[in-house]
């Protein structure tokens, strides 16, 4: 989001956050960028880290289409058999072969306790 696609309104709202300005001052030209870059942050969509795995509530598999928790499943995936496992009473599952145009395989970093 260009810094022009902020209000003025905002820019100062945030800078008096900050405490860059006090309320009511006017926000310095050479500051904007700093407060912009702040509401950017701010704003960034928080992406899910691979410490913090989720299980899938919902997965639809209908010919081609493949729907995870009622949403398109946004990679491609390969002309090869989808194995299903079915377990009413527990967590099912699903095993697909996703397409990429480069994959690396890299070794995890050690423990500081496995070090030890």
């Amino acid at each position: 989001m260009p810094l022009q696609q902020f209000t003025d309104a905002e820019l100062q709202a945030k800078a008096v956050q900050l405490g860059l300005v006090q309320e009511g001052q006017a926000l310095p030209r050479n500051m904007r960028s700093k407060v912009a870059a702040a509401l950017l942050e701010e704003r960034k969509p928080r992406a899910a880290t691979a410490a913090e795995p989720v299980c899938a509530k919902e997965i639809v598999v209908r010919g081609k289409e493949i729907f995870l928790n009622g949403e398109p499943f946004p990679w491609l995936v390969a002309a090869a058999p989808i194995e299903v496992g079915l377990n009413p009473a527990s967590i099912s599952t699903v095993r697909l072969t996703l397409m990429a145009e480069a994959v690396q395989v890299l070794k995890p970093k050690p423990d500081s306790k496995e070090s030890e």
